[in-house]
């Protein structure tokens, strides 16, 4: 084993390339086992379970972008629930557009609830909702254009630590309470659903299913080596820098505002992108998913996993839901205790989530060098930008 992590092919690897070849091992060898094998064949994936797995890599993209503020910028966003679920809506809109006149009423302009509720035209909101160029647009703008106007009031306010952590909340939660209303247009308490087709093809489909599996994957990946791109870049540094000393940052002639809202922008436009591959795959977006709850959760997934690694965050996403899928059939008014355990059991024992777990193993391993110092984060980031 020791032999085996010294190899220099190991040392080579870094996180980025291990990460994304085993999201295209695990893809392939699921979409080979659903399409290869016949059902009831011990190595068939169905249908269901690949429906689930896409969910699962959308809670990944999700949890990777709370991972970029939270791990890397030390901002603690109890709201990321709301970046991921107007990303849902925007698709919600091009999917229920899609539906024509197959819809209930019959109406080839206008959805059922709206038909329900009496309107006569679409809002003005909806306008060019059934182009799928307006509704990409809409997945990125949506959630961008809040995270930059809530960022720049917050972080030029200098508004940190648990008061920023309790606006984020605040936010998701006005964000739930005007969804709700039937007034919006997005379908009030019952949200968005009954969906069709997506770019044309049938979601009912078991190829479909399939396709959007492979677009999460897809999505994650390019979403990982952008987070990584980020994080090893000047201006990675410097947000990491900003993490540990602000103060020592700002005195060095840096504004970290600017760099706050930057980082912010793009985690949000990552939540945007999970949520829309969220929604076609379960086929319903509602304003539940607004909920402060869910945002505490994917807090949860990322302490769990490792918080400032960002495979660890997909690590946490994944395993927590899993975890959820089985323990809410077997005993669902004890899942939330038990989610609440685990976090304060990794709290106390691995404060460092998972990764922090496999990372001591390997050290147990392959000790590091003593020689090894780390210098300060300011200066870090300093020496980077003057290079």
């Amino acid at each position: 084993m020791k032999h085996l992590l010294n190899s220099p092919m190991v040392k080579k690897m870094s996180s980025l390339h291990f990460v994304i070849a085993i999201l295209f091992i695990s893809t392939f060898y699921v979409t080979l086992c659903n399409l290869v094998f016949p059902e009831g064949s011990l190595l068939h994936v169905s249908d269901y379970t690949v429906s689930l797995l896409g969910k699962y890599l959308c809670y990944a993209l999700l949890a990777l972008a709370v991972d970029l503020v939270w791990g890397y910028c030390g901002i603690l966003s109890l709201g990321h629930g709301a970046f991921f679920a107007l990303g849902g809506y925007a698709m919600g809109m091009y999917l229920m557009r899609q539906i024509g006149d197959r819809g209930v009423y019959g109406n080839p302009e206008l959805p059922d609830f709206m038909v329900f509720l009496n309107w006569t035209e679409l809002p003005w909101y909806w306008a060019g909702s059934d182009n799928a160029f307006v509704m990409i647009l809409l997945v990125f703008a949506g959630p961008g254009l809040l995270a930059y106007i809530f960022g720049s009031l917050a972080f030029r306010s200098r508004v940190s630590g648990v008061y920023l952590s309790i606006m984020t909340q605040a936010m998701t939660y006005a964000l739930l309470l005007s969804f709700f209303r039937n007034e919006m247009g997005f379908g009030g308490n019952n949200g968005l659903t009954d969906f069709k087709e997506i770019f044309g093809f049938s979601l009912q489909s078991p190829n479909t299913k399939l396709a959007l599996f492979i677009a999460t994957a897809v999505a994650l990946a390019i979403g990982y080596a952008i987070s990584h791109f980020i994080v090893n870049s000047k201006m990675g540094r410097v947000v990491t820098a900003i993490r540990d000393a602000e103060d020592r940052v700002r005195f060095v002639g840096y504004k970290p505002q600017h760099y706050k809202v930057w980082i912010f922008v793009v985690s949000a436009m990552l939540a945007g992108v999970a949520g829309a591959l969220y929604v076609p795959q379960v086929g319903i977006i509602n304003p539940g998913e607004f909920s402060p709850l869910n945002s505490i959760e994917i807090v949860i997934w990322v302490a769990i996993g490792g918080r400032g690694t960002l495979y660890g965050a997909l690590v946490g996403a994944v395993v927590v839901s899993y975890a959820k899928t089985r323990f809410t059939a077997i005993m669902p008014e004890a899942w939330l205790f038990g989610l609440g355990g685990l976090f304060v059991l990794v709290t106390l024992l691995l404060p460092k989530g998972l990764a922090g777990l496999v990372s001591n193993l390997m050290d147990k391993v392959d000790p590091p060098s003593k020689a090894k110092q780390s210098e300060d984060p300011a200066l870090q980031a300093t020496t980077a930008e003057n290079k």
